[in-house]
């Protein structure tokens, strides 16, 4: 019984207590990870290689060289609509912006990655399930101009559950000025790499996600239009397997490459 008191997992006294997290979960596999180990290693599990949602300032962190980041994203969303579902969206804004710090569905700004100028324009899955609104595709749209006016490479990484539903029609009109405004870097003969992470879908894959010179994926991301639940309830037939995902897609043509998250700079 002593021995048992000793081992015992002490609990914080008081009721108000912050005491961190020292481990997480693999969505995956199950195994438990030292957060630590699991921030260093990019949020992919040591133990089965699945490539968790990284947040977009870690993301930016990732690709961008080392002091050259200079965000460039500050456009604030609006309620054109007036838009009330179970709470007004004004207010679904606000908690989203108190939780990420940012003002949208977007990070982006100037650097150099590998020494190289460019945009880079990153989502943020944590507002809104990275939702396309007004701001993000006027941000994307002012991101692909700047960078043919600068000369710059433009890099974009998608994550989203596609157009905010709360902006209605206003959400899928960017579809079509993101796919305008990008078409002018191919006219002045500069690259555009588009980066599919988990997920990609709905207005976003109809559109810009899937424009780039170059399409890469990582590992095991759902990428498609409507998800596979949807397909199978809508055709009532069952889909293949790996349906939507990364390596699905490359072998099907629709990706250039599906590449790990420590590959990708």
């Amino acid at each position: 019984m002593a021995l048992e008191r000793l081992f015992r997992r002490k609990r914080p006294s008081g009721g108000n207590r912050d005491v961190p997290e020292l481990w997480t979960k693999c969505e995956a596999c199950g195994a438990q990870i030292y957060k630590k180990e699991f921030q260093e290693n990019l949020h992919v599990c040591p133990k089965c290689g699945h490539h968790h949602r990284l947040p977009a300032q870690e993301r930016v962190a990732m690709l961008a060289d080392p002091g050259t980041f200079q965000e460039t994203t500050r456009l604030r969303p609006l309620d054109p609509l007036g838009f009330v579902d179970t709470k007004p969206y004004v207010e679904r804004l606000k908690a989203y912006q108190a939780e990420t710090g940012r003002p949208d569905a977007i990070l982006g700004g100037t650097c150099q990655i590998g020494g190289v100028p460019a945009v880079l324009l990153v989502m943020d899955y944590a507002f809104a399930g990275g939702s396309m609104g007004s701001v993000v595709g006027e941000e994307i749209a002012r991101g692909a101009e700047r960078a043919a006016e600068e000369g710059r490479a433009l890099d974009l990484v998608a994550a989203s559950g596609g157009a905010r539903m709360q902006e209605a029609a206003l959400s899928l009109m960017q579809m079509a000025k993101t796919s305008a405004f990008l078409s002018e870097l191919g006219e002045a003969g500069l690259p555009y790499i588009s980066i599919l992470t988990d997920p990609t879908t709905g207005g976003v894959s109809a559109s810009y996600a899937m424009l780039g010179d170059v399409i890469i994926a990582e590992p095991k991301a759902l990428i498609g239009f409507a998800g596979p639940r949807v397909i199978e309830q809508t055709i009532r037939r069952k889909l293949p397997e790996g349906f939507q995902r990364s390596e699905f897609l490359l072998e099907h043509g629709f990706v250039d490459l599906v590449t790990h998250r420590k590959e990708l700079k």
